[in-house]
């Protein structure tokens, strides 16, 4: 049995650790090891029409996007199930059919 404390977030008994961080597996919850109260900060990012997004969102493509190392263009309203929110410069992280693992910036996406 695992030393490891419950997920804060949603209860789970499956964390893991990774480096300093502890991981939640079925909410991608991420806090510290050094107090399990203590949240990392959380990431705001909001879609082309403002709405906030969250971590396992579908979103939407609003406009068509060149993907680099490819000869075909992501399509308006390819949608995208199951998203990551990341920091940084694109900030989703998501998995489309055809094109693998790829980072949109989330101003070219929509909230289903």
């Amino acid at each position: 049995m695992s030393a490891l404390p419950n997920c804060p977030k949603c209860n789970s008994q499956y964390t893991y650790e990774d480096g300093d961080l502890l991981i939640c597996p079925e909410c991608s919850h991420e806090w510290t090891v050094g107090s399990e109260t203590e949240l990392i900060q959380e990431i705001v990012v909001k879609d082309a029409n403002g709405n906030v997004l969250q971590d396992g969102d579908s979103v939407s493509v609003i406009k068509d996007l060149k993907v680099k190392g490819s000869s075909s263009a992501l399509k308006m309203g390819t949608k995208v199930k199951n998203i990551r929110l990341v920091e940084g410069d694109h900030n989703i992280d998501c998995y489309i059919d055809g094109f693998r693992a790829m980072k949109l910036k989330s101003e070219f996406v929509k909230k289903i």
